[in-house]
């Protein structure tokens, strides 16, 4: 099968499937695994507790202002990661926010990567085309693969040994995840994580790593996606800070194009931190703690794609804490 970006939705749909089936038939006499909150954290001495900054109001000013609570090491060339989607995609991150955002941080530039399937964004001069459709025009938007790739280490990876990245990561000293949290097909939902650790990752190298020749799903994809993230940390090391924005939360990620599906949940806020875990942590409780059944289409996303294996993953490799406390703004 070709896999363009409709095959590859298909193929994610199946997979999202056969997840939920392995976890209906899997479970034995174990008891449901409910997702913890931030309170198993009250107990704990703040050192052992990650600092995630939340505002309930959503526009650019209150990005701005959570990105200089947590911007203290960033320094250097800054690459800005971000999700710019498929044409006319409805639920991408406002440009006028991201231009607003942007404009405060000096010598930075939007960064993004090819993708593996086929379709608008498959190859460099398809991209941009893309970009331009989707009005990405306000400042330099560098395709990090359009020079082919640079393998980054990773230690002590649960599949991979090396990721290779697009080759122009390394002109950069300082990485941003501003990302749109939202579910996705395959990872259950997609948060600053995903973004940096398939967006970063080569179109036709780095992703297939990812994702495997035989396009695993499950653990094993989930797992080889956070090997990509542990190499990211391990080289910018402190010059990384994560930014959730929580609106337009589709149970469809960004990749969705037009076709994507309208949010059920209501928007819900902003977070940020140093800590990609904690970040990730604190979106997923969120959802899961939202008091109105319109949580469940994307709950179900979750659960059925074994989602939130990317945060007990992230903390085998010791990639932050999931223990936070969250400071309102």
């Amino acid at each position: 099968m070709e896999l363009t970006r409709r095959n590859f939705v298909k193929l994610a749909g199946v997979a999202g499937l056969v997840g939920l089936v392995g976890n209906l038939t899997g479970c034995g006499n174990q008891a449901a695994v409910v997702p913890s909150s931030v309170a198993e954290a009250d107990s704990l001495p703040p050192a052992d507790k990650a600092t995630v900054y939340f505002s309930k109001k959503i526009d650019a000013d209150h990005i701005i202002a959570l990105y200089k609570k947590i911007n203290s090491e960033i320094t250097g060339r800054v690459a800005i990661k971000l999700h710019t989607g498929e044409p006319n995609e409805p639920n991408i991150l406002p440009r006028e926010w991201v231009k607003a955002f942007q404009a405060q941080i000096p010598n930075s530039t939007i960064v993004e990567t090819n993708t593996l399937y086929g379709g608008a964004r498959s190859s460099t001069e398809r991209h941009r085309r893309t970009l331009k459709a989707n009005d990405w025009t306000f400042c330099p938007v560098d395709i990090l693969d359009e020079d082919g790739d640079i393998s980054f280490p990773v230690s002590r990876g649960f599949h991979l040994s090396e990721v290779a990245m697009g080759s122009h990561l390394n002109n950069y000293d300082s990485l941003i995840a501003l990302t749109h949290f939202k579910g996705h097909a395959m990872a259950g939902f997609g948060g600053s994580l995903k973004n940096i650790a398939i967006g970063c990752a080569s179109g036709k190298v780095g992703k297939l790593q990812i994702h495997g020749k035989n396009w695993e799903t499950g653990n094993e994809f989930l797992e080889r996606m956070v090997d990509s993230g542990k190499a990211l940390c391990d080289h910018f090391g402190k010059k990384m800070v994560f930014i959730n924005v929580l609106n337009r939360l589709s149970v469809d990620c960004d990749c969705a194009g037009a076709g994507a599906a309208a949010p059920e949940l209501p928007d819900l806020g902003i977070l940020a931190s140093t800590d990609l875990l904690a970040v990730d942590k604190a979106a997923v409780d969120m959802i899961y703690n939202f008091p109105g059944d319109e949580k469940n289409f994307l709950i179900t996303r979750i659960e059925s794609r074994s989602g939130r294996r990317q945060l007990s993953a992230m903390k085998e490799l010791q990639m932050g804490t999931p223990n936070y406390e969250l400071v309102t703004i």
